[in-house]
């Protein structure tokens, strides 16, 4: 089997699942990139892995490389499309070739009624009428968004981003070891992360007679207004900004925090921080409008899951977790072996194999898992 994977750069988050790809099907498979690693994510820590991996294509580095990656398109057996141009796989659409579309949600903004029939053409043209295309949801909620159009009706699978999953030889010892009362909170400082119920929180908490450390990492738009009030409040001896810093060593910050806080509204499309954190063992309290959450946490479970602007409700479950310690180690640790036990790299690549070899051999629409990585993901409309 020939495979191919589309999309902007390469990240830490989709490595692991092409690596895998690349065990298995060595020169069968590659990846290609449709640009530059952003600034901005440089300045965040992020490595630029395009140049780092013979199986990775840069298109954007001229007319010979994009004709490579034209012809690697054509000839593959399967293409999945992730955040990269349409034009790449319109020829092969037009021959009915196995194509997968990669997609997180498409209204994070409010949904717009009104824009229906436009998109309804728009949709029908791009997706619905290709009888060989299937969408891989990177959010609880695309599936209902492209439902909403009448496109990939029951062609929809779970699917997600898959970091790197780490084994620990002692989990129950990891969690032991945490920092009591710990609580972190990870990302850009942007309006819609909403790190200020962070500090809200953490200021209901100081009133309450709670003890706790509040880590906040990341930089930002917001980070003077969150110094500020932190200020303010007299918060510096439970907040601390940590800035900037890269993915490995946020891991080790998750795997020394008891609580993790996930507080963003519906335009986080995934949130690969939740995945992080729960393999880290940490009970997470997580906003349930963001993509990754619905999929990730069953709430009383593996972690909370709240209404993310009922900051009541955040509080009152962040209270929980704090004042019974053997609640939150059980959460921490079945957070971990969800990740080790279903949403992981391994088992993604594995799953997606099986789902192609099964489209291959011409059933349209198998429905082969429950649930995780590749099952049949759900129409939810919010």
């Amino acid at each position: 089997m020939k495979v191919v994977f589309i999309s902007c750069y390469m990240t830490h988050h989709q490595l692991p699942f092409c690596k895998l790809l690349y065990e298995q099907f060595g020169q069968d498979f590659c990846f290609i990139s449709d640009k530059t690693l952003k600034e901005e994510r440089t300045a965040l820590g992020y490595v630029d892995y395009n140049k780092e991996y013979d199986f990775i294509i840069r298109a954007y580095e001229g007319p010979d490389e994009k004709a490579r990656a034209e012809q690697w398109i054509m000839d593959a057996d399967v293409v999945i499309l992730g955040d990269a141009p349409m034009a790449y796989v319109r020829k092969r659409l037009q021959q009915r070739k196995l194509t997968f579309c990669y997609s997180e949600r498409l209204y994070k903004k409010e949904y717009q009624a009104w824009k229906l029939p436009v998109r309804v053409l728009r949709h029908y043209r791009a997706y619905t009428r290709h009888k060989n295309f299937y969408l891989l949801c990177a959010s609880a909620y695309t599936a209902g968004d492209y439902a909403r159009t009448g496109a990939f009706l029951g062609k929809a699978y779970r699917w997600g981003y898959f970091p790197e999953v780490k084994h620990y030889e002692d989990v129950d010892r990891l969690i032991a070891q945490k920092e009591p009362g710990s609580i972190l909170w990870v990302g850009r400082f942007l309006d819609w992360k909403y790190p200020d119920h962070a500090i809200r929180l953490a200021q209901r908490l100081k009133c309450a007679g709670y003890r706790f450390k509040l880590r906040m990492i990341g930089q930002g738009e917001m980070d003077e207004q969150l110094r500020q009030t932190v200020k303010q409040q007299q918060l510096e001896d439970v907040v601390e900004f940590m800035g900037s810093m890269k993915p490995e060593e946020v891991r080790q910050y998750m795997e020394n925090s008891q609580i993790y806080l996930f507080t963003s509204n519906r335009n986080e499309g995934w949130g690969a921080v939740l995945n992080e954190s729960m393999n880290s063992g940490c009970a997470v309290v997580a906003s349930s409008c963001a993509g990754s959450t619905p999929f990730l946490v069953t709430s009383g479970e593996n972690g909370f899951s709240y209404d993310h602007l009922d900051e009541e409700q955040l509080y009152r479950y962040v209270c929980t977790l704090l004042d019974d310690p053997r609640l939150c180690a059980h959460m921490g640790k079945n957070a971990y072996e969800t990740m080790t036990g279903m949403w992981n790299a391994e088992l993604a690549a594995q799953r997606f194999v099986e789902l192609c070899e099964a489209l291959l051999r011409g059933e349209r629409r198998p429905r082969l898992y429950e649930n995780g990585p590749c099952s049949k993901a759900p129409v939810i409309k919010d």
